[in-house]
């Protein structure tokens, strides 16, 4: 697998966010959205087998693991890795940009899917059939540049009927909305969903990387 990083801190988003955990980085992405904040992981890192990345999980003995990338997809091993984490116990998170087919997974894994909005420049490469393949632990996630991407997401919500059905993350990309515009749009329609704030960016600052 080509592995680009691997470090403990807490994690930064979603429904776990401030929780310590193992983030496990992959190199490599196949798309450019305009707000990715980790273009360093689109190529690099280095070859590792996969005992090789569970024997260093565990000797981190956190249990929560993020696989992330770049888009961890890409990896073929992917699916065993996870399979392979979940049997010693780890609790799994996988996030993916949405444009692969996330039943390739462990269904006990938590898939975050990452549904690309206009302001990505990637909303075209959606596999759209995923929000049909997230559980209730699972969580969907929309990336604002603005407020038209979170009409966007207001109507994907309701056109997919996810509220009550899978976690919901509104996240207000970071420098483009500010997240007291984003909490009144939320209040002022009573969106079901969570305000998703990266939390790393605040402890060490928007520029810092492997924290």
């Amino acid at each position: 697998m080509r592995l680009f990083e691997i470090y403990t801190s807490i994690q930064g988003e979603t429904q776990y966010a401030g929780l310590p955990c193992t983030l496990v980085r992959f190199a490599g992405c196949d798309l450019r959205c305009g707000y990715c904040d980790t273009p360093q992981a689109f190529a690099g890192g280095e070859e590792r087998p996969v005992d090789a990345i569970v024997a260093d999980v565990e000797a981190r003995a956190v249990r929560l693991v993020l696989l992330t990338g770049g888009e961890p997809m890409l990896q073929p091993d992917l699916g065993q890795l996870a399979r392979r984490l979940l049997d010693r116990g780890f609790e799994v998170m996988v996030e993916t940009s949405g444009s692969h087919d996330v039943s390739r997974l462990p269904r006990e894994a938590v898939k975050i899917v990452d549904v690309k909005t206009p302001g990505s420049g990637e909303a075209h490469r959606m596999d759209w059939q995923n929000l049909a393949r997230v559980e209730p632990k699972d969580a969907v996630k929309f990336v604002l540049t603005g407020e038209e991407d979170y009409r966007f997401a207001r109507r994907i919500i309701e056109e997919h009927r996810l509220a009550g059905r899978v976690q919901l993350l509104l996240s207000p990309a970071w420098g483009l909305v500010a997240p007291k515009d984003l909490v009144a749009w939320m209040l002022r329609d009573h969106v079901p969903a969570r305000l998703n704030l990266q939390l790393h960016k605040y402890v060490w600052g928007a520029d810092a990387t492997g924290v």
